[in-house]
């Protein structure tokens, strides 16, 4: 079954998403997909099955399966883990209970183990970075 083209407002109602995230984050990605030749009014139209490809390869988080389960991690150590967020997102988002508390706290740093860390990307909404 083809599905019809959709516009950046259909495709963030359909996602779940701000139209604000989708029209002016997603889009501005280089590996966004490129809009079809015709238009809805002024709106570009996309191909929904390419919109989803690029939803499942830059939007889900992958990178949490890389960490080591049992080792501990700082939060600079997680950003430059690559999964895509920053140690100044976890700390925030620490004072705002949207992280987990730390698994060790030896030596007045904030430690994480790889399992703990993992379920709390998996639990996010999450745009990863492009390179």
């Amino acid at each position: 079954m083809v599905r019809p083209p959709e516009t950046v407002a259909e495709i963030a109602q359909r996602i779940g998403r701000p139209l604000t995230t989708v029209s002016k984050t997603w889009t501005r990605h280089p590996e966004w997909p490129a809009p079809l030749e015709q238009r809805r009014g002024r709106w570009r139209l996309y191909n929904p099955d390419d919109v989803d490809q690029f939803v499942r390869d830059h939007i889900h988080r992958q990178a949490a399966v890389d960490l080591d389960p049992a080792r501990l991690y700082t939060a600079r150590e997680l950003e430059a883990a690559g999964i895509g967020i920053t140690a100044g997102t976890i700390r925030a988002d620490r004072t705002r209970n949207r992280w987990p508390a730390p698994d060790d706290t030896a030596g007045g740093v904030n430690r994480w183990t790889g399992t703990t860390a993992a379920q709390a990307l998996a639990s996010r909404r999450h745009y990863r970075k492009h390179q």
